[in-house]
């Protein structure tokens, strides 16, 4: 019998086909095995009923032979082609008919078997690859398109930042989430303050599913009109995974490593020229987990947890420099004091001496000092001070603090 694809098919769309064969023995023993299978079948005894059947009840693959009296394989075949291009089509082909079969495959045929079939597991496999084959172009056709209108949206946000910068700077605060929200008992903070009219710095956090929420900190090299156009186009490409997941068919946005994989190749392949360091991380809510994935991310973030002040260093490459680059998750327990603070390189910068970069640790040593000599809560608006220090139109570079806690119970 035919493989598990076939089976779980069956169950859930009940795949309908068409044979069209003059033969009555061929055509009803072909009938008979499939319909044992769990198909549908429509038996057309000439080609001229096979068109009218197809009209009808439009089936999902047909099964047509070469040589019948009236309009021959090909006949119908193109006739088929033209009604609907997209349905497979698997030829019968008697020995010795190689020119029509190579005829046929030119005009759109998937696949030929030679007759006399002796063993129907073998078109039975047939059958499943062209629903397979059909069933992932289908799919191909529907990411296309959303591709196609993401890319018209992208490029809508990009003439109106290229058009003006104010307009620009509005579309992108658009794509943030709310400053200050809850979600399933986790409290999400931030701010971003622009080194110019707009960011390469971005944040998100949003709810995947009753158990999971996603997050992220994300910093395109540069700056200006095209870092803001990453930042875009970073918020639409969570789109696919997320609206996979909620369909059951892929895991990525729960997977830190594989979700920043994905992001890595997309980058690459859209040539964008920039690469985006990235912190990306998924609680359970339902186990108080987190799975994380550090792309690059810099300054490494830090974590109070169980009474502890951690720097989360666990380092990979940032997204859109390597196709070979790896990425790994890392997993640990939430306990009910955990707080996790994440800032862009530019707050470093606001701490910085003779225009020396303050070192990666100062975050650590900030929180670290805070908690536990000041006793001092820290909070988006302690991280700022040091940025009130500068005019808003004189800013070293974008400025982001980002900071997950969990709420108390």
């Amino acid at each position: 019998m035919g493989a598990g694809f076939s089976e779980n098919l069956v169950s859930s769309n009940s795949p309908k086909v068409l044979v069209i064969d003059d033969e009555p023995l061929v055509r009803e023993s072909i009938a008979i095995y499939l319909e044992d299978s769990g198909y549908q079948v429509f038996e057309a005894a000439s080609g001229q009923q096979g068109i009218e059947l197809f009209c009808e009840f439009n089936p999902d693959v047909i099964l047509c032979d070469l040589r019948m009296p009236g309009m021959d394989g090909l006949e119908v075949l193109q006739k088929l082609s033209e009604l609907s291009p997209d349905t497979p089509i698997i030829i019968v082909s008697g020995a010795g008919q190689i020119h029509d079969v190579v005829e046929a495959l030119r005009l759109g045929a998937l696949d030929y078997l030679v007759k006399p079939v002796t063993d129907m597991a073998v078109l039975e496999n047939a059958v499943v690859n062209a629903l397979t084959r059909h069933h992932l172009e289908k799919q191909n056709q529907v990411y296309r398109k959303e591709l196609e209108q993401a890319n018209v949206e992208l490029e809508k946000n990009l003439d109106l930042l290229q058009k003006d910068q104010d307009a620009g700077r509005r579309a992108q605060l658009q794509l943030l989430p709310e400053p200050d929200s809850t979600l399933s008992g986790y409290r999400f903070q931030h701010v971003i303050v622009p080194s110019l009219n707009l960011s390469g710095d971005f944040i998100d956090y949003f709810q995947i599913s009753e158990r999971y929420a996603g997050f992220y900190i994300a910093d395109v090299s540069g700056h200006g009109a095209a870092a803001a156009f990453v930042t875009m186009t970073l918020k639409s490409l969570i789109n696919q995974p997320l609206r996979q997941y909620r369909l059951g068919e892929n895991e990525a946005i729960i997977n830190p490593a594989g979700f920043i994989k994905y992001l890595n190749d997309e980058f690459i392949n859209a040539n964008l020229g920039k690469h985006i360091t990235l912190f990306y991380a998924v609680i359970d809510t339902y186990n108080d987990e987190m799975d994380y994935c550090v792309a690059g991310q810099y300054p490494a973030p830090v974590i109070i947890n169980n009474n502890e002040v951690q720097l989360l260093t666990d380092g990979g490459f940032p997204a859109g420099l390597f196709q070979w680059a790896t990425f790994e998750n890392k997993r640990l327990k939430i306990c009910s004091d955990f707080k996790l603070v994440m800032v862009s390189d530019g707050w470093l910068e606001l701490l910085s001496k003779d225009s020396i970069p303050a070192e990666e640790t100062s975050l650590f040593e900030y929180v670290k000092s805070s908690s536990e000599v000041n006793n001092r809560e820290i909070t988006v608006s302690s991280l700022m001070q040091p940025v009130k220090q500068y005019p808003k139109d004189n800013m070293p570079d974008d400025i982001t603090i980002f900071i997950v806690s969990k709420e108390s119970s």
